[in-house]
């Protein structure tokens, strides 16, 4: 617990069976509250979002205020959970981003030559598409606040690694505080990486959901991607022309 807020690690397994051990053990003592595992057993990562999916929800049911995403692979250090934590815990983010290109630098860490220049592009657009000035958007390291998850409508999202990035986009329609922090990157045989086919399929999905958010919000046509979470309180009190329209049925 930090700052009298309840923390929550979820751990989105595929192909940790080597590292899930190593990377438990490495997460600081007395700061995470409860942490919850689950294991994606598809060959092609085809459910890593619906994975992420069933984190989030599982979090929200234990009435997390902080979540923290780390995949267990090892690629990512445990030991920035308390920092990352801690910038949403104080209220000064709603998502923290732990950067591989920040710092040292991803390359340092064993990246791909393909992926570190892949990332660097899709990030200059993206920046440019979504007006930001984030150093990635393609980590796999997040903490979430309560209040962003009870926002972006995740449940909608595809359900592969696309998942990751249309999430942050999200949360940047809906104005939602960003922040980052320098995360060194672990490159062993041991961690999970997606392969180069892959890589391109997600690269294409990344420009689209670019694309489509700045078509957004120039009122120009609007995505179902972009849109908030109807809050418990709007589903249990219908408006009163929603109730007019459930009496004209």
């Amino acid at each position: 617990m930090i700052n009298g807020k309840k923390v929550v690690v979820v751990l989105p397994a595929y192909n940790a069976a080597k590292t899930l051990e190593k990377t438990v053990q490495e997460i600081p003592p007395g700061i995470v509250d409860e942490l919850v595992l689950v294991d994606d057993a598809s060959e092609d990562s085809t459910l890593d979002g619906a994975n992420q999916k069933t984190c989030f929800s599982e979090a929200l049911r234990l009435q997390a205020d902080v979540v923290v995403m780390l995949h267990p692979d090892y690629q990512y250090s445990p030991l920035l959970i308390p920092a990352m934590a801690s910038m949403v815990a104080v209220g000064q983010y709603d998502i923290v981003l732990g950067s591989r290109i920040l710092g040292r630098g991803a390359l340092a860490g064993g990246m791909p030559i393909y992926k570190y220049i892949s990332n660097r592009i899709l990030t200059f657009i993206e920046n440019i598409l979504l007006n930001r000035k984030y150093s990635e958007y393609h980590t796999g390291y997040r903490a979430f606040s309560n209040r962003a998850l009870q926002r972006i409508p995740y449940e909608d999202n595809s359900n592969d690694f696309i998942f990751d990035n249309k999430i942050i986009a999200q949360a940047v329609y809906l104005n939602l505080e960003v922040g980052e922090i320098s995360c060194p990157a672990n490159y062993d045989p041991d961690s999970s990486s997606i392969n180069f086919i892959r890589s391109v399929k997600y690269g294409i999905g990344v420009l689209i959901t670019a694309v489509s958010y700045r078509i957004s919000v120039t009122g120009l046509w609007k995505s179902a991607l972009f849109s908030e979470k109807p809050s418990a309180e709007s589903v249990s009190n219908p408006s009163e022309s929603d109730r007019e329209k459930t009496r004209g049925r």
